[in-house]
């Protein structure tokens, strides 16, 4: 798994390499089993709220069990509970993103403490309102440490483009509690006087929205590109930090190219 904050909507994102598994199936095809693997490049923000970005390699999985259950290297682990004809719930597993030394850079390494992946367990349930939009919403808390987390999100699959290159947008919109946005966005009296800054504690509040645009365009049967850019802005309390307003800043921008193979 690539390390990345979860709260954005991914570099490389499950919808996309769904989409390469997608365009050559037949409509027969629709409960078979999908399996995908990739490679490819993301630039994101160094760590939430972050004003520079770093680049790294993106590796990817992806494995389908239409109505029963998905495992993704960038999405988690999603078991069906509820299956029906347009609402759909169940099991929701997934890594929230921690941030290292290097991530944080030498201004704030000697100052912020590190902080660690963690496993982050909970239920969605969505809504298939047509063919082409996708609502739902999911909660998940972390199992190690104390952040919980609600999401709100809307999936649009836009008419496909000379016949076979698929894309579509992502909306998304998560809340945090106090814990998760005091260890990420928090300021004690000793930190903030190492870094000349105001102490902060924030509570829970909304944390980011984000907006992206997902395209994938087949090369063959078996293979194609798939990319998207994201713009995102943090939220609430977040957004108000101290932290981010002195070495960050609200807008976060993520852009990602993968090779997808799938069969």
């Amino acid at each position: 798994m690539n390390r990345f904050p979860h709260s954005l909507v991914l570099a490389i994102t499950l919808a996309g390499c769904s989409l390469a598994a997608q365009a050559q199936e037949s409509p027969d095809a629709s409960d078979a089993p999908v399996y995908a693997i990739g490679a490819g490049m993301q630039r994101l923000p160094a760590w939430l709220g972050a004003k520079h970005q770093r680049t790294q390699a993106v590796p990817f999985f992806d494995i389908e069990l239409p109505g029963k259950a998905e495992l993704s290297s960038v999405d988690g682990l999603t078991v069906d509970i509820v299956r029906g004809k347009h609402w759909h719930g169940g099991v929701y597993a997934d890594i929230v993103w921690g941030r290292s030394r290097g991530d944080l850079g030498p201004q704030l390494s000697p100052t912020l403490k590190r902080i660690n992946d963690r496993l982050a367990a909970g239920g969605y349930l969505e809504n298939e309102i047509n063919k082409t939009v996708t609502i739902g919403t999911r909660a998940m808390r972390e199992i190690g440490g104390n952040g919980a987390y609600a999401d709100i999100y809307a999936d649009i699959t836009l008419p496909k483009m000379f016949t076979h290159v698929e894309h579509g947008f992502e909306f998304s919109v998560r809340a945090a509690n106090a814990a998760s946005n005091r260890e990420r966005f928090g300021l004690d009296a000793t930190q903030a006087s190492r870094l000349n800054l105001s102490p902060s504690r924030p509570g829970a509040s909304w944390q980011q929205a984000a907006l992206q645009y997902q395209i994938f365009v087949p090369t063959s049967q078996h293979t194609g590109i798939a990319a998207n850019i994201e713009y995102a802005r943090l939220l609430g309390d977040p957004a108000r930090s101290p932290l981010v307003k002195g070495f960050g800043q609200r807008t976060q921008l993520s852009e990602g190219i993968a090779f997808v193979y799938h069969f």
